[in-house]
């Protein structure tokens, strides 16, 4: 097409004008894309840490979350009768009652302050998982998290001491990231029966529900309130699903907004490339005149300088989806901690295309009104034009 070959041609003859022009192009591609993979990789890595509670009803007392012995917070608990209730609630959903505390810990002469949580032993798999040791069995053992661990080089077999008493590791969590059931990472986990004798505690600092249907949430959540809630205000009944859903509505606004930044950079740009094709036809109104006097109609002058446009969105846009995969993978190095496992996932490489498209268009808009007006020029007064 020979109209093609023209707007080559006149890429080619002022390409450091049109190189120095469509840089934006190159960086609004890639702050877009590199943006979009960060956004959703940050949404990504939050929903993979969230997603084991996203089934879950937490219920506390009314008066203040217990926080167990030495905490100096609300005595208020859930009682036997108050679980037995909720049990009845729920029908056949799992329900967990914990016990909730704070003390001293000391091995091998390191000393600092544990969370513990006292749990039916037959409650722990439901709940965590292990990756090294056995679940707790008896009264005389604990299992510890992640975070504990590696603070305090425990492993299977270490013991350690627990206010006045002393604990022998049966098995380590694994790592479970953050919670709004219970935050194992940093606790110890102790038998319910141990927990009892040594804290003088029978009531339960919090009851958790595991909803085997996540469609069923709101309707075990209201079960509850209703058993619980009729007269006065009780128990707090939480919805692990909907705080999940929140959070990751923020982080997508985030991912938005970051990538709505990187779109600024392409309206710059747009603007130079405007400005490039403006000077174009400013510098060729006589060869425009040549070619409409010869018969070439104004759809097809028009169509050239469209062209032109196209090849220097495309080509730049090709050169920022490829810098924009590097960028990505920067930027999840820095903010991830070194986590690049999300920048392949899909809806992560999707802003590349995304990111290249947005440059074409961007580019095809900004050369619109030049090649119109470059059509429109009246043949006989570009042929004068000096």
């Amino acid at each position: 097409m020979i109209f093609f070959e023209f707007a080559k041609r006149s890429i080619r003859l002022h390409w450091l004008r049109s190189s120095l022009a469509v840089i934006g192009i190159v960086i609004g591609v890639v702050a877009i894309a590199s943006m979009g993979i960060l956004g959703n990789s940050l949404v990504l890595s939050v929903s993979e840490s969230l997603s084991d509670v996203g089934d879950t009803v937490v219920v506390y007392p009314h008066a203040g979350m217990g926080t167990g012995p030495g905490s100096g917070q609300s005595d208020a608990v859930i009682t036997e009768r108050q679980l037995q209730q909720i049990t009845r609630a729920v029908g056949g959903n799992d329900v967990i009652p914990l016990h909730l505390g704070v003390d001293r810990i000391e091995v091998g002469g390191e000393r600092g302050v544990v969370t513990i949580y006292g749990m039916k032993t037959d409650d722990i798999p439901l709940l965590l998982d292990v990756t090294d040791g056995i679940y707790l069995r008896g009264t005389g053992g604990a299992m510890a998290g992640r975070v504990l661990t590696d603070n305090f080089d425990l492993k299977v077999g270490s013991r350690v001491t627990v206010g006045e008493a002393t604990l022998r590791i049966v098995g380590i969590l694994d790592e479970r990231g953050v919670g709004f059931d219970i935050n194992p990472d940093s606790a110890l986990i102790v038998s319910e029966r141990w927990y009892a004798s040594v804290y003088d505690e029978e009531d339960y600092d919090q009851v958790i529900v595991k909803v085997r249907d996540i469609n069923d949430i709101n309707a075990v959540k209201d079960a509850i309130d209703q058993q619980l809630n009729k007269r006065d205000t009780v128990v707090d009944v939480f919805d692990t699903k909907a705080i999940l859903e929140i959070i990751l509505t923020t982080f997508n606004s985030i991912s938005t907004f970051t990538t709505a930044i990187g779109g600024i950079s392409l309206i710059v740009a747009g603007v130079s490339i405007f400005n490039v094709q403006m000077m174009s036809v400013t510098e060729r109104i006589k060869e425009i005149g040549i070619i409409r006097s010869i018969g070439t109609r104004r759809f097809e002058v028009m169509r050239m300088f469209l062209y032109e446009a196209f090849l220097l969105g495309f080509f730049r846009s090709a050169i920022g989806g490829v810098l924009s995969f590097a960028g990505g993978y920067i930027a999840l190095l820095v903010m991830l901690d070194g986590n690049t496992s999300y920048l392949f996932a899909p809806s992560s490489l999707l802003y590349i295309p995304y990111g290249m498209l947005f440059g074409i268009v961007t580019s095809l808009a900004s050369g619109i009104y030049p090649a119109w007006k470059a059509a429109n020029l009246n043949p006989i007064e570009a042929l004068r034009y000096e």
